[in-house]
């Protein structure tokens, strides 16, 4: 996976060059991922103007959407798939859609997630990427997208480009091969980019009396955080590729057309 240096979106990365078996990898400049682009200046931005995106997967909440919408190119098809939809529905609205939020009153932090809550908060979300209704067809969307070459390079994202996005990674590089070695340190990678972008409000936090420990949970991600999502694919299907058919839904036909067209 390689980091794209954007000026006004953070977190861009390209799962092309990603290892497979075989000494095969990720075809470059198909699939991306990043953080939210609100912040967005295609005339300024010519590095993230030059990877050619005609395809923008938002997996944002409506809240999220309406606060920091997104800024895309002329001509680029914006789609959305609210993974989180069905947990907002039921009252519940997960940390992972409220960073900024949490950290913004250390005294909320602590009380909500403080002595391991956070981390507990987010193995349950993880799971919920699995087993929602609202999460299923999200990352369907995305399979379904990546399957058809008329999407051309598409790029997904969430707020921080770490959970939500970091899920949906780990279920395409998957289905292409890469081994749990690779979809790990695929997903912790992102990690000091991550960090870099929430520095200030880290710092702000940390310096009015929050716990730190609760910054790098909100910010950051954990093995545990991936391993809850695969053991929920694990106890429910069996395997990602049952996940992929049977969970979301994708054809065989659309599982053999991303392999043949991200596979090099």
């Amino acid at each position: 996976m390689t980091a794209i240096p954007s000026t006004t979106v953070a977190n861009v990365r390209d799962l092309g060059g990603t290892p497979l078996p075989g000494g095969r990898s990720v075809r470059p400049g198909l699939v991306l991922r990043s953080g939210q682009l609100d912040r967005l200046d295609p005339a300024a931005d010519a590095a993230f103007a030059g990877l050619g995106v005609r395809t923008v997967l938002d997996f944002r909440t409506a809240a999220e959407r309406a606060d920091h919408p997104d800024r895309v190119p002329e001509g680029v098809r914006l789609l959305v798939g609210d993974v989180l939809a069905d947990k907002v529905t039921s009252g519940e609205m997960p940390a992972a859609a409220q960073l900024k939020h949490l950290l913004a009153d250390p005294a909320v932090a602590e009380r909500e997630l403080g002595g391991g809550r956070a981390e507990r908060l987010f193995e349950q979300t993880y799971r919920s990427f699995v087993s929602s209704g609202s999460g299923q067809a999200a990352y369907r969307t995305l399979l379904t997208e990546l399957a058809d070459p008329e999407a051309g390079p598409l790029l997904f994202h969430c707020t921080a480009g770490k959970d939500r996005t970091g899920w949906a990674a780990t279920v395409v590089l998957a289905l292409l091969g890469a081994d749990d070695e690779t979809l790990m340190a695929e997903y912790l990678s992102v990690n000091p980019a991550v960090r870099q972008a929430f520095a200030p409000m880290i710092e702000g936090f940390t310096a009015s009396g929050g716990n730190p420990e609760i910054a790098l949970a909100l910010i950051g991600v954990v093995p545990s955080y991936l391993g809850a999502a695969l053991d929920e694919v694990a106890t429910r299907y069996g395997s990602m590729e049952k996940y992929v058919r049977e969970g979301l839904g994708v054809s065989d036909e659309a599982v053999e057309a991303i392999r043949a067209r991200l596979i090099g």
